[in-house]
């Protein structure tokens, strides 16, 4: 991270330095920390800027100039997200930089960052990684500025975008250019999106349809065989333009994320075209072992003199899978770790688990065992080999799939072998469980209970109205209230008083003020009143983020409510808060617009109690 260090380790330069939005942590739960150690593995000199001030390019010289190239991310977060809360204000803290600081990242990291390398280094490749670029790849919506943005590429002076789990995409590149290929030849790579030229573009199109006597036969079919394997989708021109076009793009890209069956995307832009790669493949069980495995010190960089609050919340935490089923509308994550699960082997997870047990400041405690889901470990279709994750059905909505193995078999063996390692007291998850799953298997359920739970199980319903329910793919309240009943029956069974904390959510499209209101009631009704309300944030690649912009469901091009009103979004919020005084004029406005005076007053069912003369 510094010239001292460079010049510690023997080196005349680094062969590539990543930059990230984030303070540097050498734990394999931050991004930069896996693709530094993935590339050392692979015998690369690899150089670390963390949160380098972005008003001039002076903190990316302080490496020097690196031999092969460098990669920029904002970080294991989305700069846009790190830094504004969902009605766009700035947020207070930052869990990923010193002492929860903000204002070390700008919004828009990876453009700033790449605008001032391009700046110090002009002629060195520059290859954009990480969640924030990764969800970019295309034309998308954004919430900060309330219009669709060019593709991150055809923002940013880079060569290469690495989306998903980047190991393998970022090896090869860095192995290619240490053999001297030029960076603007390197467009063979899955899970890598690059720029064509427009003019090139065109050509190709030209030729693909063999309208010429001029096209030699062969170029003719080399374009004829790029369009087997690339769809085009509608040009950045007709997406920001026409709302039905941005829809259709969607629709189209989305199903193409899947690595066996998926084809390349090509999307027009003004000055370049941005094609898609088809998705890299999923690490397999000993290549995901040995990621993990690599030898990561658990601890911040020495430079830094406060913690890192990141750090503190998954230091004794252990990653078993990569990949979600779940397939929530609101959520990115089929469109970054994809829908097949990719396990560790158990005995990877234990020799890991082992090592923590051996750090002076462990004290007896695993405060988490998963991945994107506490409970998918080891889970798979039978369909997922030969042709990956289906394309016409979700998993788990609206019901869960039979082909599915939905056994927990696994993942009950490898929490039991953790308890009985020596120097281990307890072994939490306390949060992620996929609860419609997990009434899959009840013998689960009652060792989660009984051994895996330290007083609260936070999960995540969303919602208890069922066309909101229904918007976000997720299961209704029924199945709720099923798990409720089970979790509660196997407390009482093992003696132990836990509760369940629920996260809910306002303003998804598809929700009106009715809606929050029945959920008001529910939860009223069942005592799960709770402060876990996220207001829907618009993040890019997602099904929700789509039809919050468009007003329609991109899969069936029905239109679709959405509030977008500020005043509408704080009253949804605050209907889940009404007990909160600061919120009695919002929820009063609320249940009189929706004309639900009678949950106004002195009754046990009341929401509020009436504080002054009722309007007319």
């Amino acid at each position: 991270m510094s010239p001292e260090e460079v010049k510690a380790r023997g080196w005349k330069e680094p062969d590539i330095i990543l930059v990230t939005g984030d303070a540097y942590v050498d734990h394999s739960s931050f991004g930069t920390a896996i693709i530094g150690r993935v590339l050392e593995d692979a015998g690369f000199r690899v150089g670390i800027i963390a949160q380098p001030r972005w008003d001039n390019p002076e903190d990316f010289k302080k490496l020097g100039r690196p031999r092969l190239f460098f990669s920029v991310s904002a970080g294991n977060t989305d700069s846009m997200v790190s830094n504004l809360t969902p009605g766009l204000k700035p947020r207070k803290k930052d869990a990923y930089s010193p002492g929860n600081k903000t204002g070390l990242r700008p919004n828009r990291a990876v453009i700033i960052y790449s605008n001032r390398i391009k700046e110090a280094f002009p002629n060195v490749p520059i290859v954009l990684g990480g969640i924030e670029a990764s969800l970019r790849r295309f034309a998308h919506y954004d919430y900060l500025s309330d219009k669709v943005r060019q593709a991150i590429l055809a923002d940013a002076p880079a060569d290469l975008v690495v989306y998903g789990m980047g190991e393998l995409q970022i090896v090869e590149i860095a192995k290619r250019l240490q053999a001297g290929e030029d960076i603007r030849k390197i467009r063979d790579i899955p899970g890598t999106v690059w720029k064509m030229e427009v003019k090139a573009w065109k050509e190709l199109k030209e030729k693909s349809k063999g309208t010429t006597e001029a096209v030699v036969r062969d170029t003719a079919l080399e374009a004829a065989e790029f369009f087997k394997e690339y769809i085009e989708i509608p040009s950045f021109s007709e997406v920001s333009q026409d709302k039905a076009a941005f829809a259709k793009a969607f629709r189209t890209y989305f199903p193409e994320q899947n690595p066996i069956t998926g084809k390349g995307i090509v999307q027009p832009h003004p000055k370049t075209v941005i094609v898609q790669n088809r998705p890299m493949r999923p690490l397999t069980e000993a290549e995901l072992d040995h990621v993990y495995e690599l030898p990561y010190t658990g601890e911040t960089h020495p430079s830094y003199t406060e913690p890192i609050p990141a750090l503190e919340m998954v230091k004794f935490s252990l990653t078993t899978h990569r990949g979600c089923f779940g397939g929530c509308s609101f959520c990115a994550i089929t469109q970054h770790q994809g829908r097949m699960i990719s396990s560790r082997s158990p005995e990877s997870v234990l020799r890991e688990a082992k090592k923590l047990t051996e750090k002076p400041d462990f004290k007896g405690i695993i405060n988490g065992v998963g991945g994107p889901t506490a409970n998918m470990y080891g889970m798979e279709c039978r369909t997922w080999e030969k042709k990956g994750a289906c394309l016409d059905k979700a998993c788990l909505y609206p019901r869960i799939c039979p082909s599915l193995d939905t056994s927990h078999k696994k993942l009950l063996e490898l929490m039991r072998r953790l308890r009985e390692l020596p120097g281990v007291r307890q072994v939490f998850t306390g949060y992620g469980v996929r609860y419609d799953l997990a009434l899959e298997d009840e013998e689960y359920l009652e060792e989660l209970c009984a051994h895996h739970i330290s007083g609260q199980l936070r999960i995540a319903p969303e919602h208890f109205s069922k066309r909101v329910t229904d918007a976000m793919s997720k299961p209704g309240k029924e199945v709720y209230e099923r798990f409720s009943e089970k979790f509660a029956a196997f407390n009482k069974k093992c003696g132990k008083e836990q509760y369940i904390v629920n996260y809910l959510m306002s303003g998804h499209p598809g929700c009106t003020l009715e809606d929050m209101i029945e959920m008001a009631e529910y939860v009223r009704d069942h005592g799960g009143y709770t402060e876990q309300v996220q207001d829907f944030t618009p993040t890019p690649m997602t099904v929700s983020t789509c039809t919050y912009y468009t007003g329609l469901d991109p899969f069936t091009g029905k239109k679709v409510y959405v509030a977008r009103d500020k005043k509408e979004k704080a009253m949804q919020r605050a209907l889940m808060h009404y007990r909160n005084p600061a919120n009695y004029e919002l929820v009063y406005e609320a249940l009189e617009k929706a004309g639900r005076f009678d949950l106004v007053g002195n009754a046990h069912k009341c929401l509020i109690r009436r504080k002054r003369k009722q309007r007319k």
